[in-house]
């Protein structure tokens, strides 16, 4: 049975617990420098490519409550290279909005994601406008999101 002691106890430590989370910057899932995935970003293995944007993805994570924003891009080369750029909610706050067809340059680290080639990516030019994802060592910007700076 639910006593209004136990209800108080609930909500209490229901607070408790969001204001933790919102003070570490969860939204819902890490994929922080720490975690695995973004373990994977490697400064040595940086490259630029250009090319053609044929796809954007929204990919939900697994168990996480968040969809991760993915573009295909047509390389000059002729490589398709699927390009990890950020969690959704983060990449829809941007000013700068992708589409397919978008010509578009790509500093990232190259990375083998699920038995294939991928880039990570750092920045993304697109008509001249950069959209920053990462710093030099692969940290996100939005692990940082309400620090509001360069």
């Amino acid at each position: 049975m639910l006593t209004p002691s136990r209800l108080a106890l609930i909500v209490a430590a229901t607070v408790c617990w969001s204001f933790v989370a919102l003070g570490q910057g969860y939204r819902g899932g890490n994929r922080g420098p720490g975690s695995p995935y973004g373990r994977m970003y490697d400064p040595r293995t940086v490259e630029n490519q250009q090319g053609e944007i044929t796809r954007i993805e929204r990919i939900p994570s697994r168990g996480r409550m968040f969809r991760g924003v993915h573009a295909l891009l047509k390389t000059d080369q002729g490589e398709t290279l699927p390009v990890h750029l950020g969690p959704e909610w983060f990449i829809d706050e941007q000013e700068i909005v992708l589409e397919a067809g978008d010509k578009v340059q790509v500093r990232g680290s190259r990375v083998s994601f699920a038995g294939k080639p991928a880039l990570i990516a750092a920045e993304l030019t697109k008509d001249g406008r950069t959209l920053r994802l990462r710093d030099e060592n692969g940290v996100p910007r939005w692990s940082g999101w309400r620090r509001r700076g360069p």
